[in-house]
């Protein structure tokens, strides 16, 4: 599918002559399609004429820049077409010479993964006026060929009011949800941790659980790109949900620079409605520098981001709290080479620290449970592209990233947790993390007289003055070392060609990728503390009224030893192969993107004479599961037909294995000894038992799964208006299928259960027998490990469906952008909805899902997904006034996010975590609506300086409406929000440019 912007509609008669007679342009389009290539590059290709159906052949084009080191130049074929490829997004000069040495230019603007096309007509003279002609900053609703892609150019990003951060730049993207989760990523077709994120090319997501990690500031990005279906096999894109990509800032011929100091007062914000009282007020320094180093060769950039938080006074219920304050320093490095003319290439390093004190305290928690943090980033890139000639480019990247991060309780308990000590019950306060329970009719006598005495001990204050239950006590529960590092490296070639009356763009690439991730992680005392009631439960036992759940590294030896941390990798090969065939008004592209997973883990050896193929080795790294290439063969299909030369109708269908995926941790063998230990205690605090959690700890998986798939069927249309708008339009469906996760080997066998046992495992799915036929006989060759295993889980699906309306226009001193989404997203799997608290690094393929009884895929879980926003409004855009200042303003509106009634005890259970009373999706929050608006001020000293004043408001209208809803119907709070939309606050800024 591709696009068509006029750039002038109208020339003027040029009075002089020129050695190309009365040639001149008549009209210049552009054209913009996503190529999602390895490099962090645009293209500019297009064809030259002179008159209806006569080619302007041997046409030297050539494309400059001040962001290029060097120019690129092409010659027209005899079909008057050209190509420049692998060109840095920016404002490009585009000089059109023909043979006899006369040139004419135009500008245009390069964008983000984009292809820009200037179709050339010289039939007159040129007016001087098109010297001059310049596409710049708007966002492309339309996409490549058949894919659904969109790019905003620097200047719309400058000109909204969007915020500091990279996870600030979702909002912009059509059909994708607004969210305000700290770190899981908005739905966009699949679950939030579906989507991929890219900073200069460089893949951000977190490796094994597809979250957002990285946290640069937009004042880096020099342009942003998202592309949310329609693959093409380019890009290794095997994302079930939206692939985002930036691309930074880079020197230039000249030396330019800005400083900028941005400030949120406390007094400018909203008292907010999430409990959570406190005058918090943000600050923001940037800064940034680039220039050349050998002019026309060698540009460098350089940038500085420090955030600060400061928080004090705050309040819970629970009294007042130690003040928070949240510091970050990062530092940006950048290289742009050009030695030849067709050669470029870039290098770049990232370095960020942020240290955290006094956080993580809720709205219903001591002031004693706070924690402190610390994470340090690296990303480290080099990537280079080779014209060999005309047709043919050879590109390549490495890449280099970690994360490493540490949580350390600001209280930390002198208790050293040992199996068999008794809970001191006058001190749970001083044991660990108390979550203090409520009252239940539904439990036993002994355990609601508990539950009273530890509320009048432990319980705060509600607004009639009543002690309360349902809150935490104590110390943050863990200390905690996690650190993440993943390595890259890709390899593509471009060849363009022709046979008879087609033409081809024929890409093949490479990529290699290992992650890997390295857990510490020790309770602080006796860990997680909780009532429950042995007797109506059936995983505790009878007579126990407390339960300690304690990470196993945190017990000592009798020889003084400990658990060692866990280190698990994931490898990933991937191939493609793509030809994108122009044949009249048809582009058809014909590709398929192939890959190969390898999970590795640790504490097993393999040995081939076992009946499990493995003997116990702890600490040994092994192969734990391979995914085959011949099982990861994914299609690619597209075709747009431009039947009036412009305007198109596209179909396509892709095929997608997405590759985040948390088992080699969650599966890992050594989690046997370093699990999650539950330890059960009496009504007088006395040792009962302990043991570790069954789904917790190392499993085997069953044979032959078919990897997770997510298919998808595309069709819609483009459509150019006279007006300057831009329309596209589009139905799109997607289907999520073999879905992995840990579950028992019996779960098939579970019969009917519940209430009134009324609850059956679905006879199909009963008659399929175990998982694995002699696990037991495997646990015992191996001496350990869980009688929970790595499975398909029967019949489980998603299905979205969406039909989405997106305009555009640019005027003179206006942008706009419009987008409508109509949407559903429904199934038996919600990866969105595991855990009481969702917004956090779930495990992807080890969640709650499939737990046990009451966490099946049967057990109400088919219906609407947390995910689904049915209505979905985008409107923003910017508007340049007559004084040298600029408006930008943003609306949405989205539908209310689904819940349902959770309760564990109509399953025989006292947790209800992730065990559904109701089908899925029965209820759903209020509609969410709100406008943000920004104005920036200009002023001009001493030609060289640009000051510039800027004030942000978000949620202008303060609609702080509720979201995430308590769904436990025991709670104090049940069907009460537990989040809000963030109050409306006034941001403020004073910059300098030079």
């Amino acid at each position: 599918m591709f696009q068509k912007n006029k750039l002038s509609n109208s020339m003027a008669e040029s009075k002089g002559s020129a050695a190309w007679g009365r040639a001149a342009f008549l009209a210049v389009g552009t054209l913009f399609s996503a190529t999602v290539m390895a490099q962090q590059v645009g293209t500019i290709e297009g064809q030259v004429s002179l008159g209806d159906d006569i080619d302007a052949t041997g046409v030297t084009v050539t494309a400059t820049s001040n962001v290029m080191p060097r120019p690129r130049t092409v010659v027209t074929d005899d079909d008057g077409e050209f190509k420049l490829p692998m060109l840095i997004p920016g404002i490009y000069t585009v000089t059109f010479t023909s043979e006899d040495g006369a040139t004419r230019t135009v500008k245009a603007e390069v964008l983000l993964d984009q292809v820009t096309v200037l179709d050339v007509n010289l039939l007159a003279p040129v007016a001087e006026t098109l010297e001059e002609l310049v596409v710049t900053g708007e966002m492309v609703t339309v996409g490549g060929n058949s894919s659904l892609s969109d790019a905003i150019g620097a200047e719309i990003l400058e000109s909204l009011p969007v915020g500091q951060d990279y996870r600030d730049l979702m909002k912009l993207a059509p059909g994708v949800q607004y969210s305000q989760n700290s770190i899981r990523g908005p739905n966009a077709g699949g679950s939030g941790q579906d989507n991929v994120y890219k900073f200069d090319g460089v893949n951000v997501t977190l490796p094994m659980f597809g979250t957002l990690s990285a946290e640069p500031s937009t004042q880096d990005v020099e342009q942003f790109s998202v592309e949310r279906g329609g693959a093409r096999a380019i890009g290794f894109n095997r994302s079930g949900g939206m692939t985002v990509n930036t691309i930074s800032k880079s020197g230039t011929n000249e030396f330019k620079g800005s400083v900028e100091y941005r400030v949120q007062p406390s007094g400018l914000r909203e008292e907010p409605k999430d409990g959570v009282d406190s005058d918090v007020t943000q600050t923001w320094m940037t800064a940034n520098v680039g220039g050349p180093l050998i002019e026309d060769q060698l540009f460098f950039y350089g940038s500085y981001y420090g955030p600060r938080e400061d928080g004090d006074n705050k309040e819970t219920a629970y009294g007042s709290t130690k003040d928070y304050s949240s510091e970050r320093d990062e530092y940006y490095g950048k290289l742009t080479y050009a030695p030849i003319d067709s050669v470029l290439l870039n290098a770049a390093y990232r370095t960020s620290e942020r240290v955290n004190e006094g956080a993580s305290i809720g709205e219903y928690e001591a002031d004693s449970v706070s924690v402190g943090e610390e994470a340090n980033q690296d990303i480290l890139t080099l990537d280079g592209s080779w014209l060999v000639n005309d047709d043919l480019t050879v590109s390549f990247q490495y890449s280099d990233y970690s994360l490493e991060t540490a949580g350390v309780p600001d209280t930390t308990l002198g208790v050293q947790p040992v199996i068999g000590d008794s809970l001191d019950l006058d001190n749970l306060d001083q044991m660990g993390y108390l979550t203090v329970p409520t009252v239940n009719s539904a439990y036993s006598s002994a355990y609601n007289t508990l539950a009273q005495q530890l509320i009048d001990q432990y319980g705060y204050l509600d607004d009639s003055g009543t002690l309360t239950g349902g809150g935490g006590v104590g110390a943050y529960y863990q200390f905690n070392v996690q650190n993440f590092y993943r390595e890259s490296f890709e390899l593509a070639v471009d060849y363009n060609f022709e046979i008879g009356s087609t033409s081809h763009e024929l890409h093949v690439g490479y990529q290699w990728s290992e992650g890997e991730e390295e857990l510490a992680r020790l309770s602080n005392g006796w860990g997680l503390i909780s009532l429950v009631d042995g007797a109506n439960d059936a995983d505790a036992p009878d007579n126990a009224l407390f339960l300690a759940k304690t990470q196993q590294m945190s017990f000592v030896g009798a020889d003084g030893s400990t658990v060692p941390s866990i280190k698990s990798y994931t490898e990933t090969h991937n191939f493609e192969i793509n030809d994108s065939i122009a044949w009249g008004d048809f582009i058809f592209d014909v590709g398929f993107l192939i890959s190969q997973d390898t999970l590795y883990g640790q504490g097993l050896k393999e040995d081939g004479s076992t009946v499990s193929g493995y003997v116990a080795a702890p600490g040994h790294k092994y192969e734990m599961y391979q995914v085959d290439w011949e099982d990861m063969i994914q299609p690619r299909l597209g075709v747009s037909w431009a039947y009036n030369g412009v305007d198109t109708i596209f179909a396509s269908f892709a095929q997608y294995n997405p590759a985040a995926t948390s088992l080699a941790r969650a599966a890992s063998w050594d989690r046997n000894s370093a699990a999650l230990i539950e330890v059960y205690f009496d009504d007088e605090g006395n040792y009962i038992s302990s043991s570790p959690r069954a789904s917790s700890s190392g499993k085997l998986f069953a044979d032959d799964l078919d990897p997770r798939r997510v298919d998808e069927l595309t069709i819609g249309t483009t459509k150019e208006f006279d007006n300057g708008i831009s329309l596209r339009s589009h139905i799109r469906y997607r289907e999520g299928s073999h879905f992995w996760e840990d579950t028992p080997n019996t779960a098939r066998l579970y019969g009917c259960y519940g209430e009134n046992n009324d609850m059956c495992v679905p006879s199909d799915i009963a008659a399929k027998g175990l998982y694995i036929d002699n696990l037991d006989e495997m646990l015992a060759q191996i001496g350990s490990g869980s009688t929970y295993v790595i499975a398909e889980l029967d019949d489980a699906y998603t299905k979205y469906l969406e039909f989405s309306l997106e305009a555009s226009w640019m005027g003179e001193r206006t942008y706009l952008n419009a987008s409508y989404t109509h949407s559903r997203y429904t199934g038996n799997f919600d990866q969105d909805n595991t855990a009481a608290s969702n917004d956090l690094n779930t495990f992807i393929g080890s969640s709650n899902i499939g737990d046990g009884i009451g966490r099946q895929v049967w057990d109400y879980k088919d219906g609407t997904l947390s995910g689904d926003r049915p209505h979905l409004l985008k409107l923003f855009g910017q508007y340049t006034l007559d004084w040298n200042a600029n408006i930008g303003a943003y609306l949405v509106y989205q539908s209310g996010q689904p819940w349902e009634t959770w309760n564990g005890s109509i399953y025989g259970f006292t947790s209800s975590t992730n065990r559904y009373a109701e089908k899925a999706g029965s209820h759903r929050s209020p509609s969410h609506w709100q406008m943000d608006l920004s104005y920036t001020q200009n002023f001009n000293f001493y030609g060289d300086y640009l000051v510039k004043f800027r004030a942000d408001i978000f949620n202008v209208f303060d609609k702080q409406t509720g979201y995430n809803i308590d769904p436990i119907y025991n709670s104090e709070t049940y069907g009460d929000p537990r989040s809000y939309y963030a109050p409306r606050r006034v941001q403020l800024s004073l910059a300098v440019d030079f």
